[in-house]
């Protein structure tokens, strides 16, 4: 049976990447030590015959990470922090003669090689601001911050004085020579954009002269209220910065250059102040000066791409009815073809040839794995077998692709997964589980977490509806959220929680709702209108007071755009969906569990939930981490997490 245990002995597939010569995969592994809290990665490589084998060629004393071939494919580049503090390390593709290039102060944050192979290109911080004992150094004990604008703090740290830059180092066969150039010297901006962003917000031009990157030129309370990110290209000749995006206001992101250099491609939201809004594949033809969606046919969003090298197709990914499949684009036809096909997500895709790409593929019964697919039929054959030994003989509960009608007559998609060997004749208890993002889609994704086959397996029915506000069903659908948080998606739950309710193998009298995030705000606002449907919830970081939220929270753009404004400026919305002005209705057992760190949704929204539980004798238990985010990522915490969770449940729901 699994058990949360059983999640924390799987590997995690990460950075898949093909040599140069596109006959080998390297990709990382990583493993965790539940007693010692932390995991490791181990780099592999393995080929495509039938009788390839994978071969580590970096363990876990080095811990590899951002693992790369040299231009010329004879070496691997990777990040490691063997020598105390995180530097590139090189090995031959045999995983011999491993050896540390770069020895700076500083940590580097992640790297690529020139397609020339003439330099690196390097993430390192940069302090350009000063402590506030640098400030008053007669004041050495004083821990304040002087805050004089918004954006002070952002997803799970404090700012500090120094920024994420990008720097270029003459390089040749291993070797480093000269001092690093900062290209955004003095500027008070980051790139890649912090917390998420990583290398794929940088490309360098075909030529090796230019470096193109992401970056937010904004600062204090306006980049607080902005997405407005842009394209950079900085001439290393010429030092001169031209901005490739000016007049775009919304994200614009992950630049790829096609082989030739004459076209740019990128990802690109087109409303400012909306981070969930379609995801566009956008191109730029240097010859022509014309700039163009590539998706515009395509009513969906896009995750990730990748460039055939004759310039003739684009593959990427796109979210499309509950999963994420990858898609093709003819520049001839201009016409859009889904390759692949089945409830499963791909996560990543790579051009192997003319007849094949490289993906790494997951589902809501598999974590993730490797495969090549055919670009013809969309075959795939797998790759990696990374944890068939402890996941490929858990017996998995079925999952059903349910179609519901909702109270306007259109159709929700919902996933509803039973027990492993489910008996209709049986009653079993059943979770409506709420998504967060809000806009995150409940597609094919294995959570470490929100696991519905270890749900599953503890004898539950899960309920895990598409509804309003979520991507993969077009703008319209995806939109509809906005200014409506309390309005049709949580009709939308409840039409799909009352249409299982039917089924004679459903208990309809010990239902239970959980969620995160916004699913966690709709565990709020559930508990104060079910109408008695519910016999306890269970919600993680979710907002209950929006008001309160709104003052708090760091990313300003989302809650004003979500809002349609501030709380004074759109005072009936705040008071019509806000989850705190119907305690009075609260009438089921609650469980609270909220993070310290988590910046987005305040720890306050929990304490204040807690406080209005525990004032009103509802039943109820609050779970603090001190050290996590908006996630629960440390393997004992998310034990801890999965045990009080399935205690929560198990007492309200299965007790006679």
């Amino acid at each position: 049976m699994i058990t949360p245990e059983t999640l924390w002995k799987l590997g995690r597939i990460n950075e898949p990447r093909l040599s140069p010569d596109k006959k080998m995969l390297i990709y990382g592994v990583k493993r965790y030590d539940v007693a010692e809290n932390k995991g490791t990665t181990t780099l592999y490589k393995v080929g495509f015959s039938a009788t390839s084998a994978p071969k580590a060629i970096a363990d876990s004393t080095y811990n590899p990470s951002a693992a790369k071939y040299s231009s010329d494919g004879k070496r691997i580049g990777f990040l490691s922090a063997k020598s105390g503090s995180s530097q590139v390390w090189e090995m031959k593709t045999d995983g011999s003669s491993k050896h540390q290039v770069t020895n700076y102060p500083d940590d580097v944050n992640g790297f690529s090689y020139s397609p020339d192979g003439k330099h690196l290109m390097l993430i390192m911080e940069v302090k350009l601001d000063q402590t506030i004992t640098e400030q008053y150094p007669d004041l050495p004990k004083v821990k304040a911050k002087i805050i004089d604008a918004l954006a002070y703090r952002h997803w799970d740290h404090w700012e500090d004085e120094s920024y994420s830059h990008i720097f270029y180092v003459k390089y040749d066969s291993g070797l480093i020579t000269g001092t690093p150039y900062d290209i955004m010297k003095d500027q008070r901006y980051e790139s890649p954009l912090q917390p998420m962003g990583g290398e794929e917000q940088i490309c360098w031009s075909p030529d090796g002269k230019s470096i193109i990157y992401t970056c937010k030129k904004n600062s204090g309370t306006e980049f607080a209220y902005s997405t407005n990110s842009n394209l950079f290209c900085f001439d290393m000749d010429t030092k001169v910065t031209s901005n490739l995006t000016d007049g775009m206001v919304g994200y614009d992101q992950d630049p790829q250059c096609s082989a030739d250099g004459k076209k740019l491609f990128w990802l690109s939201m087109e409303k400012p102040g909306y981070e969930s809004d379609k995801n566009r594949l956008m191109c730029y033809d240097f010859d022509k000066k014309d700039k163009y969606e590539i998706t515009s046919t395509l009513d969906r969003t896009v995750d990730n791409f990748c460039i055939a090298p004759h310039g003739q197709h684009i593959y990427f990914i796109a979210i499309t009815e509950g999963t994420k499949q990858i898609y093709s684009y003819d520049f001839k036809s201009k016409k859009i073809n889904q390759i692949t096909h089945g409830d499963h997500d791909y996560l990543s895709v790579e051009w192997q040839n003319e007849k094949t790409l490289v993906g790494s593929k997951q589902s809501m019964s598999m974590p993730t794995e490797l495969y090549t697919i055919t670009i013809s039929k969309g075959k795939e054959t797998r790759v990696s077998h990374v944890n068939d030994e402890y996941w490929g003989k858990q017996k998995m509960g079925r999952i059903e692709k349910r179609f519901i009608k909702a109270t306007d007559g259109k159709t929700i998609l919902t996933w509803v997964i039973y027990p492993p060997d489910f008996d209709a004749a049986k009653k079993y208890p059943t979770l409506l589980y709420c998504q967060g993002g809000p806009q995150s889609p409940v597609s094919q994704f294995f959570s470490y977490r929100w696991n519905f086959q270890l749900m599953a397996a503890n004898g539950y029915i899960i309920v895990a509806p598409n509804r309003r506000g979520l991507q993969g069903f077009g703008k319209e659908w995806n939109d509809q959220i906005i200014g409506d948080y309390g309005g049709q998606c949580i009709a939308d739950y409840l039409s799909a929680i009352d249409t299982l309710a039917k089924e004679k193998y459903v208990d309809k009298d010990r239902l239970g709702c959980v969620g995160a995030s916004f699913g966690g705000y709709s565990a709020y606002w559930l508990a104060g209108h079910h109408n008695k449907r519910f016999k306890c919830f269970i919600s993680h970081c979710g907002m209950f007071n929006m008001e309160s939220w709104y003052g708090t929270t760091e990313e300003m753009f989302f809650a004003k755009n979500d809002q349609k404004g501030s709380y004074w400026d759109n005072p009936t919305n705040y008071n019509k969906f806000s989850p705190h002005h119907f305690v009075q209705n609260w009438d089921a057992p609650i469980l609270i569990i909220h993070n310290e760190k988590d910046f987005r949704v305040p720890i306050g929204q929990g304490m204040e939930a807690f406080t209005a539980a525990q004032s009103r004798n509802i039943p109820s238990r609050f779970l603090y981490f001190p050290d996590e985010n908006h996630w629960v990522s440390k393997p004992q915490n998310s034990i801890l997490w999965q045990r009080l969770y399935f205690e929560w449940l198990d007492k309200w729901l299965k007790k006679e």
